[in-house]
């Protein structure tokens, strides 16, 4: 749609960076606001907590980008700057920032599973407006469809392909997806019945919704385990969904036990 935001002599604001920007402030005011309220924790603990989520992401989530074609991505440096600013993996951002968010709270000696509850939400603030970027960037894009709802992408800047056709608005799919599952956490917090539930139902949603959006994805350099049948995300959501659940049915358990 529109990739770049605004110039100004040579410096460009890409519309994908922005809204990444735009979702981790929003995503920190909340975060920050919820543990003070119902935690005490002061909001500089959160701003480090936030700077280490920030670099653990996208370590992550560019790493396993390069791993999609590693022998074209790593072959130079050259081809490791194209789609730098956009070029990113969520389960490999996902992957990499779990274990230095549990690191940072038993470092800091805050309870786990309370926080992995707001932080769910957190994510999907931040992530459903880093798929907004995703639309307006053109990455992340659908196959071809003939369905009214279908989106041309007509920039020569856009990552879309191919252009001036009507392509599944997938990043759209996916920012609905991800901003339903807020909705949910956010009438169920009060209701749950373990810490950490909410934790888990975000991850377990999402990791389904995200393995039905790949058949209509188009940006094939993502990679298949099984060439035009299993890609590698819905592969990563398979083994996702299964730990998951397997720990989700192991805390409610344990949570029933408790009450007895």
């Amino acid at each position: 749609m529109h990739p770049e935001l605004f110039s100004i002599g040579g410096f460009t604001v890409h519309t994908y960076g922005f809204m990444i920007m735009l979702g981790a402030t929003l995503g920190f005011f909340y975060m920050s606001n919820s543990v003070k309220k119902d935690l005490g924790i002061e909001r500089d603990k959160i701003q480090n907590l936030a700077i280490l989520i920030i670099l653990a992401a996208f370590i992550g989530g560019k790493l396993f980008f390069y791993m999609e074609d590693p022998g074209y991505y790593f072959s130079s440096w050259a081809n490791m700057k194209k789609n730098f600013r956009t070029g990113f993996v969520f389960y490999g951002s996902l992957l990499f920032a779990i274990p230095v968010t549990v690191w940072y709270f038993r470092k800091e000696k805050w309870p786990l599973w309370p926080l992995m509850d707001r932080l769910a939400i957190t994510a999907c603030i931040i992530h459903g407006m880093g798929r907004l970027g995703c639309f307006f960037a053109g990455c992340c894009h659908g196959i071809p469809t003939d369905m009214p709802w279908g989106v041309t992408f007509t920039d020569p800047v856009s990552q879309a392909e191919p252009l001036n056709t009507a392509l599944h608005p997938t990043q759209l799919y996916s920012a609905s997806l991800i901003f339903g599952i807020m909705i949910i956490l956010l009438m169920f917090r009060r209701h749950k019945r373990f810490e950490g539930q909410l934790f888990f139902i975000y991850i377990i949603l999402y990791a389904f919704g995200r393995g039905i959006i790949e058949f209509f994805r188009g940006d094939e350099e993502r990679g298949y385990i099984i060439d035009g049948v299993l890609s590698h995300s819905q592969f990563i959501s398979i083994g996702v969904i299964a730990i998951t659940v397997w720990a989700y049915l192991r805390f409610k358990k344990r949570a029933r036990f408790k009450k007895k």
